[in-house]
């Protein structure tokens, strides 16, 4: 593969930041209607109190056990490491956090309507919490929400117009600026991503056995025996969860508490199984299914002959199953503590969790993450992250161009992002800073650090100016400096003049938005100064100090402005039937609609600085790539490669699922930083 130090002269194998796209929709404005509120859930009092994670051990590291019971400890091999041959039954004590889910089970009953709604079950278990996967799956959570609060809202304005109690306002959206309308907001398209598989959240109704009861909130199973004849044939009765285990998460957990089984004979089993697996027989009995026995202790993989694992369980006890897709093995815990790994060289495909009972009265309940494990799953996982990062910091950087060394090429990679980037003294300095140190280390003192042209440095001065145009919010000034430097390039990209035309609109606004702040704010000074005067005199001081009439003057004369410049990019795209084109004209429609839309979290992130940027690059690598140069930076390149190549790492559970390019770059030491 060719180094994206020598592609950065060329056109980039990678999509260019040049491309069109629009920026997403926002969240939608509803003034004058709100969604109804959701029943609210009942509080219940905890009787099960308790402190942190670390309360549910001793000093010296083992489970402390209740005075009413008797003085077990969880037999350990003399390793330390793995569980002995005895079967004898550890209970967890009263305050343990594991009694937690059952008064969540309880709050969770009392509104049971969001059983069947992923997103209102959306949660990130903790020891994901870093995972890019997840962090994905959270921005696709948002934007449905945000999809169906709108449209809810939307419904609520179109059923109970003139009856709700917020259209009482006795002038339209707008009417401050003279305007009259009515801003109509349509929810944003959201689209499916099928490559987000979401987590499990609960066990699933539809792919259970006969013989067993998924209970509330879809977490607690109970076998409630036979229904008819033919249930009483099957050996076990078993259920799948709603969603597979994404290998993308590297590694997946998930914990199960036996609340209520026979006292010496709980044939409850745990573990995992594709969708091929026969759920009338306990879990690790049929082929592609994996499971851990309550009743013996044993491990099954795919037939009913297992061998001995770990010790038994039984009621209280709660059993944790995990899966290091990296690693490609099972491993599982007993209240908080790990027996070790019970599955070897586990085939890859969608494996579901899955539970099995065997015995009426058998009750048990899941936690796939929402609330605290007993196994402290995060120091785990914070492991394997460690182990990927110091793998990729004993890289050998110098293989990337095996003449050059490392500093050779971070040095080169520097000054072309300067180049490229147009800042011409800087990159100057830093070129010569460069000759001087290899001349003082002796390092060949033949070779000549390379330099742009001439030329070169007038088109990166002349990128400069548009580029720090842009970024001071002077629209017109960028359109001038463009259109005077490079007459061709809005012309060939359309894409990138209508960006910039609705960004002057949402300048203007913005500076309308400030000024109407500045006065917002001089008149309460005003009005705080007046009745100190009052307080301290006795009387009014009638001669208030203001510049109100010339602020008033000018926030009118800009607003004028504003309007008459969107009458025209109104009527310049008025035919213009993209789609792109209509949502963005359609977003920046609503802004002067709002008192002051700087404070209003539904379209503040319209006339957010940071939109100046995405426009400035985009230009920017329109102008580079009409001179025959690349559009990003070969610094960019490599970051975009590497975050490709973890992408494809990630699909499968491999350490891409451990490690992101900005774990990295964060981990990186600062010297200067205070």
């Amino acid at each position: 593969m060719a180094s994206p130090l020598y592609q950065a002269s060329s056109s980039s194998a990678l999509p260019d930041s040049a491309s069109p796209s629009i920026a997403p929709s926002p969240s939608t404005r509803n003034a004058r209607f709100s969604p109804p509120n959701n029943p609210s859930i009942a509080n219940i009092p905890n009787f099960y109190t308790h402190p942190a994670r670390t309360s549910i051990f001793n000093a010296s590291g083992e489970l402390n056990i209740p005075g009413s019971e008797p003085a077990n400890t969880i037999d350990m091999e003399t390793s330390g490491t793995e569980f002995g041959a005895s079967t004898r039954r550890t209970g967890l004590p009263s305050f343990s956090r594991a009694f937690s889910m059952l008064v969540a089970s309880e709050a969770a009953a009392a509104t049971d309507s969001s059983f069947n709604n992923d997103e209102d079950n959306f949660f990130i278990p903790s020891y994901l919490e870093n995972s890019t996967y997840v962090q994905k799956l959270q921005e696709a959570h948002k934007a449905k929400v945000q999809a169906r609060e709108t449209t809810r809202a939307s419904a609520n304005g179109v059923s109970h117009g003139s009856t709700t109690s917020y259209n009482q306002h006795p002038l339209p959206p707008g009417s401050h600026r003279g305007m009259s309308h009515t801003v109509i907001e349509r929810p944003p398209v959201v689209e499916e991503n099928d490559d987000l598989a979401p987590l499990p959240t609960r066990w699933n109704k539809e792919d259970q056995m006969n013989g067993i009861e998924i209970q509330h909130d879809g977490l607690i199973v109970k076998h409630v025996g036979p229904k008819n004849q033919h249930d009483r044939d099957h050996e076990a009765c078993a259920a799948r969860a709603d969603h597979y285990m994404p290998p993308q998460c590297g590694i997946y957990y998930f914990e199960v508490q036996i609340l209520s089984a026979k006292r010496e004979d709980a044939t409850v089993s745990i573990g995992f199984s594709t969708k091929t697996a026969v759920l009338s027989r306990p879990v690790g009995w049929e082929p592609e299914s994996w499971g851990y026995h309550g009743d013996d202790g044993r491990c099954f993989t795919g037939q009913n002959i297992g061998r001995h694992f770990g010790p038994t369980f039984n009621v209280n006890d709660v059993v944790g199953c995990g899966v290091n897709f990296k690693e490609n093995n099972a491993f599982f815990t007993k209240n908080g503590v790990k027996i070790g790994t019970a599955f070897n060289d586990v085939s890859r495909g969608k494996l579901y969790p899955t539970i099995s009972l065997k015995k009426p009265g058998e009750f048990v309940r899941a936690n796939f993450g929402q609330t605290p494990f007993v196994y402290n799953i995060d120091d785990m996982m914070r492991e394997e992250r460690d182990k990927v990062r110091k793998a990729i910091q004993a890289t050998d950087g110098s293989a990337i161009i095996p003449e050059w060394s490392e500093t050779n090429i971070i040095q080169h990679l520097v000054l072309q992002f300067l180049q490229h980037d147009g800042y011409v003294e800087t990159a100057r300095a830093f070129a010569e800073d460069m000759a001087i140190q290899k001349e003082a280390l002796n390092l060949d003192p033949n070779s000549v650090v390379a330099y742009q042209s001439d030329r070169d440095d007038e088109d990166a001065n002349n990128r400069q100016r548009i580029r720090r145009a842009i970024l001071e919010g002077d629209i017109d000034r960028a359109l001038k400096y463009t259109n005077a430097y490079y007459p061709h390039v809005l012309e060939d990209n359309e894409h990138v003049y209508f960006k910039l035309r609705c960004r002057k609109f949402i300048e203007l606004v913005r500076k309308a938005a400030q000024l109407n702040m500045r006065n917002e704010a001089k008149g309460n000074k005003q009005v705080n100064n007046q009745t100190m005067d009052i307080d301290l005199n006795g009387s009014e001081n009638t001669s208030w100090e203001t510049d109100g009439g010339e602020n008033a003057t000018e926030l009118a004369e800009l607003e004028r402005s504003m309007l008459e410049y969107g009458q025209k990019l109104h009527e310049e795209y008025a035919n213009d039937q993209r789609a792109e084109v209509s949502k963005a004209l359609n977003e920046i429609w609503a802004l002067p609609a709002y008192q002051n839309p700087l404070k209003e979290p539904q379209v503040s992130h319209l006339l957010d600085r940071s939109g100046r940027v995405t426009v400035a690059e985009e230009l920017n690598s329109a102008i580079l790539l009409s001179l025959g140069k690349s559009s990003r930076a070969a610094l960019e390149l490599i970051y975009a490669q590497n975050s490709v190549l973890l992408e494809d790492l990630r699909e499968d559970g491999g350490e891409g699922a451990f490690a992101s390019v900005s774990d990295v770059l964060e981990g990186i030491p600062h010297p200067y930083q205070n």
